[in-house]
């Protein structure tokens, strides 16, 4: 074990020469800048919220149109929430004062649909924000739009009837899903930050793929008040840790989850090989995974290269992801509008429930498993992905078997943190060479890890920053 760290250490060493020329310098504390860096900006009064927006709304208008990130776009709401935050006594006491935020076209934002990717869904507006929307506005933060997602959230690539989410790196490639719009709209520089929701890794996909840091929280940190699956949860988009944590502490109303001040030393396995035998890792996507674990067992943290025991969790993951939509759909005004492979989906959905085929017992089983496994370490790092981001092509018109193996084939490493409700992020960890798109390393842990993973991925991030934006 010593000869493969050291090994490990020295792949770490070689990557970072090489990536130096993708690596930007940290944007100015602008009305461009970080969400923090934006909110101290208006504490001091240097800038006004009005300004903020106005510059995040004209970069949206400007360039949603080469990524299509953005569903709606709240020009003149925006306009109005920032002109009534600017007069607010206040401001220095509200954590994102300012900040434009993002929100993915499935939470409920006053005064908006509620569409989550579907024509099939009730085209009237909410009357009210969902609890998380509340405690963003709350904190400060401007609701600028709401970003595109794949139908009902259910697909690793988002793209619908007209449209398709391109990865700002390069728009040859999907910027993953559900929550590709999300993404996409972060690292595009059209804001600082965005929610998502991470339903079967749909944060961290999209985020590896677009070159963001991504964060899905365990259970009950955050508000989640439509999932019976137990799967979802809803996440972060940002171009920084420091953000990403800022904004999950509003979301979760925890405000000691902004702090990211080193971990202690950590025990930290590394885990590359795919959760079954027969999918191929790319080797530039395992060698992020490698040089994360190479900067950790710098920073002075015990890393040992190790093997997850996945057991069935992909099988059991799939028959949960089946049934997940049910009651959802179940709702829909429309249901003849569903795209093909999400009304195919919902047959199955119904077979598996009819034939019971769905227990508590095939989780159980595999987090007994990590739990044991947890007692030897802190934290699991794998790849994110196994391979760059499919073509932007229209996958809605395309199969349902073609959608399932074309996901389990670049994104077989997220989806048991979902099964299981434990936390999860995806960093970015370089460039592919081929595909001109980020890779990333997952880092994941167990029920109650979060700051604990948040702490080592600023860490991380302080050791092998990563360009903040495609701009």
């Amino acid at each position: 074990m010593h000869n493969e760290r050291t090994a490990i250490v020295d792949n770490s060493v070689a990557d970072n020469v090489a990536s130096e020329e993708v690596i930007a310098e940290n944007p100015s504390p602008d009305n461009n800048g970080p969400a923090a860096a934006i909110a101290a900006g208006i504490h001091e009064g240097a800038v006004a919220p009005t300004e903020v927006v106005d510059t995040a709304l004209w970069r949206i208008s400007e360039q949603n149109r080469k990524t299509n990130a953005f569903s709606v776009i709240r020009t003149e709401q925006a306009k109005t929430e920032a002109a009534e935050l600017e007069q607010r006594s206040d401001l220095e006491e509200l954590p994102m004062a300012g900040v434009p935020v993002a929100v993915e076209h499935t939470l409920a934002v006053a005064g908006e649909t509620v569409l989550a990717g579907s024509a099939a869904v009730d085209q009237t507006s909410a009357r009210f924000d969902d609890q998380v929307v509340r405690r963003l506005r709350a904190a400060g933060a401007v609701i600028v739009g709401l970003t595109s997602v794949s139908e009902l959230g259910l697909w690793a690539t988002t793209d619908g009837a007209g449209h398709i989410t391109r990865n700002p790196w390069n728009a040859r490639r999907t910027a993953g899903g559900a929550s590709g719009g999300a993404a996409a709209a972060v690292a595009a520089g059209l804001v600082p930050v965005a929610h998502g929701i991470d339903g079967l890794g749909s944060v961290r996909i999209p985020a590896a793929c677009c070159g963001v840091y991504g964060f899905k929280p365990g259970r009950h940190i955050v508000p989640n008040l439509d999932d019976s699956s137990g799967m979802s949860e809803n996440g972060v988009f940002a171009t920084t840790v420091g953000d990403a944590a800022l904004m999950l502490s509003v979301m979760a109303a925890r405000p000691n989850l902004a702090e990211v001040d080193p971990p202690g030393r950590l025990r930290i396995a590394l885990a590359v090989d795919p959760p079954l035998r027969f999918l191929r890792v790319d080797r530039q996507w395992a060698t992020a995974a490698r040089t994360a674990a190479a900067v950790a067992a710098a920073a002075g943290h015990r890393v040992e290269l190790t093997t997850l025991p996945y057991g069935s969790a992909l099988a059991a993951v799939l028959l949960r992801w089946l049934t997940a939509p049910l009651p959802s759909a179940a709702r829909l005004t429309h249901p003849e509008r569903l795209q093909p492979r999400t009304r195919q989906h919902l047959a199955l959905g119904r077979l598996v429930q009819r034939l019971r085929l769905v227990r508590p017992a095939q989780i159980d089983r595999i987090e007994a498993r990590l739990l044991e496994f947890f007692e030897r370490y802190d934290v699991v790092i794998t790849p994110t992905l196994a391979a760059p981001p499919p073509k932007a092509r229209p996958w809605s018109m395309r199969g349902w078997l073609t959608n399932v193996l074309t996901s389990t084939h670049f994104s077989p490493f997220v989806p048991i943190w979902n099964l299981v409700g434990w936390p999860a992020a995806s960093i970015p960890m370089g460039m592919h060479n081929r595909s001109n798109t980020p890779v990333a390393a997952q880092l994941a842990g167990p029920p109650g890890s979060e700051a604990t993973l948040l702490r080592l991925s600023a860490q991380l991030e302080e050791l092998r920053p990563w360009a903040r934006t495609v701009h």
